[in-house]
């Protein structure tokens, strides 16, 4: 098990890898990618069991993670390569031609630790249910996660899955909305608000929480709370509140940093303000 302080060192090296892959190729989304480290750092260093050295697509006897909103892949992809799924000097490689790390996530690739396709919002909980019911049909315990945007629940299939699986006692999943009120066009009380999430959702028969997405050690707690949780006839939703592009001031808050790279001058202030720790690829 990692302590806060090296988890947090963790978090600081993405945060310098995903600012430094998207301002390579002038593409890329740091925004969201950035408000997320925190949440995906503890899962993948703290909380999953998963095998990063012997992958393979089926996961049994693993826990599962699913990315529905598969345009902060440059948050995923520095965890992913920093947990083991594949070589540092592959983060080199995002969003250019032939590159197994493609702009959304895809699985024709063969690239480690990617299980589905993402970035046509409102497909991942679907297929997060699915896994789930998997599991439980071959008799395996461990339990799927899946990640969401708050603009992504504007798509009418997060409501029939999340209705289907409260309503199938899918109770081995945890859930997880990244709500940080931004979107591409705006905020999102201003392209479509979303109400009470919590009445929503529990409205929908699903057990949720939330915490700070932002705060390290609130992250690693919620979801050790979360795994409590399961097993007893509800799915389980955590309600993660998070700043856009978190970690980086002229970034924070923002939805214009929402799919947008940094140029030079940027990419250096914003390096100066997460000092690397582990070494850069």
């Amino acid at each position: 098990m990692a302590s806060i302080l090296e988890l947090e060192k963790i978090c600081t090296q993405v945060r310098r890898d995903i600012v430094r892959m998207v301002h390579a190729v002038n593409s890329g989304h740091p925004g969201g990618s950035l408000g997320c480290t925190e949440y995906l750092v503890a899962l993948y260093f703290e909380t999953m069991a998963h095998n990063p050295s012997n992958f393979k697509m089926d996961g049994l006897g693993e826990d599962l993670f699913f990315l529905s909103n598969g345009h902060i892949s440059p948050v995923f992809y520095s965890v992913l390569s920093r947990s083991g799924y594949f070589e540092l000097n592959e983060l080199h490689t995002f969003r250019k031609l032939n590159s197994r790390l493609q702009g959304h996530p895809t699985t024709h690739e063969g690239l480690p630790g990617v299980r589905i396709a993402s970035g046509s919002l409102g497909q991942g909980l679907s297929v997060a249910i699915g896994a789930a019911l998997a599991k439980k049909l071959n008799n395996d315990n461990n339990i799927i996660y899946s990640l969401h945007g708050d603009g992504e629940l504007q798509e009418g299939q997060i409501w029939e899955a999340a209705m289907y699986a409260a309503g199938r006692k899918v109770d081995n999943i945890i859930s997880t909305v990244d709500f940080n009120g931004q979107q591409i066009d705006g905020s999102t009380d201003q392209v479509l608000p979303l109400g009470d999430l919590k009445a929503k959702w529990e409205a929908f028969g699903w057990d949720v929480l939330s915490m700070n997405g932002n705060n390290l050690q609130e992250v690693v707690e919620t979801l050790k709370i979360a795994k409590t949780h399961t097993g007893k006839g509800k799915p389980v939703l955590i309600l993660m509140k998070t700043e856009m592009g978190h970690g980086v001031d002229f970034m924070t808050g923002s939805h214009k940093w929402h799919g947008i790279a940094p140029n030079n001058e940027q990419l250096a202030q914003a390096l100066e303000q997460n000092i690397e720790t582990l070494g850069d690829y």
